[in-house]
């Protein structure tokens, strides 16, 4: 069998030392997490992460960074998930737009507050990915390049 990582990619949108993240229904539970979401056929990365935050937070995402590329398994019995993690902002709130299905609500909260849901974050790379961020690490979105139907 061909092992395969599953492709996702997150956003982390920082607004007055707030970052804005989605509580949303996991098998565990309810659990917070950046807007993220799987890669679909056909698309390109940064058109993934703008649909994402779109379907998830009803808002308007912009990329300007790409903070990290992150190879995470919770466990050796467990997927492997290959993210790639943004950082942008957000305009063109729609009040009207439903979320999607499982997300419950969304939440701007400080980083302290973040780490005080330590035991309800989806995954560790919620918070390794803001820290991150608040490190400073920004790459050019240059980096990414899509060949996506290209002839041979």
């Amino acid at each position: 069998m061909v092992w395969k990582p599953h492709v996702t990619v997150a956003a982390i949108i920082e607004n007055d030392r707030r970052f804005l993240l989605v509580e949303e229904e996991t098998s565990n539970g309810l659990a917070f997490n950046q807007p993220a979401g799987h890669l679909e056929k056909g698309e390109d990365l940064i058109n993934a992460v703008k649909r994402e935050v779109t379907e998830e937070t009803a808002w308007q995402f912009e990329p300007e960074y790409i903070v990290s590329v992150q190879l995470w398994r919770r466990n050796p019995e467990s997927p492997s998930f290959l993210r790639v993690c943004f950082a942008g902002q957000c305009h063109s709130f729609d009040p009207n737009q439903p979320l999607d299905e499982g997300i419950i609500a969304t939440h701007w909260l400080s980083r302290a507050e973040i780490a005080a849901k330590h035991d309800r974050l989806r995954s560790p790379l919620v918070m390794i990915g803001i820290d991150e961020f608040l490190s400073g690490k920004r790459h050019p979105l240059t980096l990414l390049e899509s060949f996506i139907d290209l002839d041979a």
